[in-house]
Parts: structure tokens; sequence; C-alpha cells
């Protein structure tokens, strides 16, 4: 989407303050134009695998603040991974998913048929829960493999997802 461009830059900005120590400096004109409170998941990819990916499900601050932040989480603090390095900061490509409100879909197998490859779908059961953005569908176009997939982020057994709760949300996004 065009009219999150400048918030890729401000996202590299964030990651590169963070590797330099310099202070981080955010224009009021995007601090005016993005205070609405939005939620955003920042991701980081070298030559197309995934190098960090952060965000946030619920909206809690503005979206610049939210931009900020996952940037930072997503190149140094997400733990599958060891911290951006400055040597890395030129090889990444940033894309930004900003997230409408999540939705209730339901539970379990009722939902299957309501489900398509432009939702992310968050998945909860009990105090364990994952999230695959939309762009996952990519990667496993298949619902029921996705479904399983999920179900193995959160730390659960494949066929958790027939008796969990399920949500999905719609994403604008941009990347580099």
């Amino acid at each position: 989407m065009k009219k999150y461009k400048e918030l890729l830059e401000l996202a590299r900005e964030s990651i590169e303050s963070q590797l330099t120590g310099k202070r981080l400096e955010v224009s009021e004109d995007i601090k005016n134009k993005y205070s609405k409170k939005q939620a955003c998941f920042v991701t980081l990819t070298i030559n197309g695998e995934l190098r960090g990916c952060i965000g946030s499900l619920e909206a809690h601050q503005e979206l610049w603040k939210d931009i900020v932040d996952n940037a930072r989480s997503a190149a140094f603090y997400d733990t599958r991974f060891l911290a951006l390095t400055k040597e890395e900061l030129n090889e990444i490509k940033i894309e930004i998913s900003v997230l409408k409100k999540p939705v209730k879909l339901g539970v379990g197998e009722r939902i299957f048929s309501k489900i398509d490859n432009k939702m992310g779908l968050i998945l909860r059961k009990g105090f364990y829960s994952a999230t695959f953005l939309p762009q996952v569908w990519e990667q496993i176009p298949d619902k029921k493999g996705f479904l399983e997939n999920l179900s193995i982020k959160a730390g659960l057994d494949k066929d958790v997802w027939k008796g969990a709760e399920i949500e999905f949300y719609r994403v604008e996004s941009v990347e580099e």
C-alpha cells in the first residue's frame, strides 16, 4: 500500500538507530499522520528467508510507535534469531502489515468453510495462542495444513485447532 511507504523508512531508521546508538528522530508529520491506535507486525527477511517477525494483535498505541517498537523487536528480540548485526542491515527487506481488528470465527471444524487465504488467523486454546499473518498462506496454501501448523506454532498438538477458538483479521501490507 502506497500510503504506508514512509512507515518502511521509519522502521528501517528505528532499527538503524538502535544499531548505531543514535537517537531516533520522528517527524511531527509522521506522528500526526499515524497517531491512530493500530496494531501492526514488522517482518524482516534476508534473501526471502525469515529473519525476524514481531507484532501486536490488538491496537494499544499509536501506529507510528507500534512500528518503531515492533521493528526493533523483530531485529533484536525475536527469540528465534540472534540480534541483527550492522552487516545485515543493508541485506534485510522490511514488510509492514497493519492489522484490522480481529473478529471471532468460532471454535474448531465449524469454521473451516469460513476461512479464506486473505485472512490472518489467531488460534487460542487455554493459555496458548499463536497467529499466522495472511502472507503465510503463500507457504502453506492448504487450510488443514495451515491450521495444523498454527496449532504446532502455539506449542500444541497439530489437531488442537479442531477444538480451539479461532479469530481472523485482515491486513494492509507494504514492503520494500
